[in-house]
């Protein structure tokens, strides 16, 4: 059994938000929540309260046990990029692009644990 959440175009670029869910792969979900809550990085916080979704969904929606669980997949993809200006010298301006993430946990019981 597992449970998931996917949070969508996230502004935070999916290279850094990529450096914090390898932080937590494969971790219990206590120890996950301990190691975001004292990692000081911008995607952090993003990723701590989507962590908190997944549990809510896996405790309320398939009655699985918390101390049971750990994160079995974390990704960050790519969304869609805004595209904005910038002026510069001379009458110019350049490109600055605005990149978004989609991100998203699927959280499993381990195994041995049943009945």
């Amino acid at each position: 059994m597992e449970a998931r959440a996917i949070a969508r175009h996230i502004r935070i670029a999916p290279r850094k938000a990529k450096l914090v869910a390898d932080l937590v792969r494969g971790k219990k979900v206590d120890e996950a929540l301990a190691i975001l809550k004292f990692t000081p990085r911008g995607a952090s916080p993003i990723i701590e309260k989507l962590l908190r979704s997944a549990i809510a969904n896996a405790e309320n929606n398939h009655s699985l046990d918390k101390e049971d669980l750990y994160i079995a997949e974390i990704y960050a993809n790519q969304g869609p990029t805004m595209k904005r200006f910038r002026p510069r010298a001379q009458g110019r301006a350049t490109q600055i692009l605005k990149r978004t993430s989609h991100i998203g946990i699927v959280l499993r019981e381990k195994p041995g644990k049943e009945g």
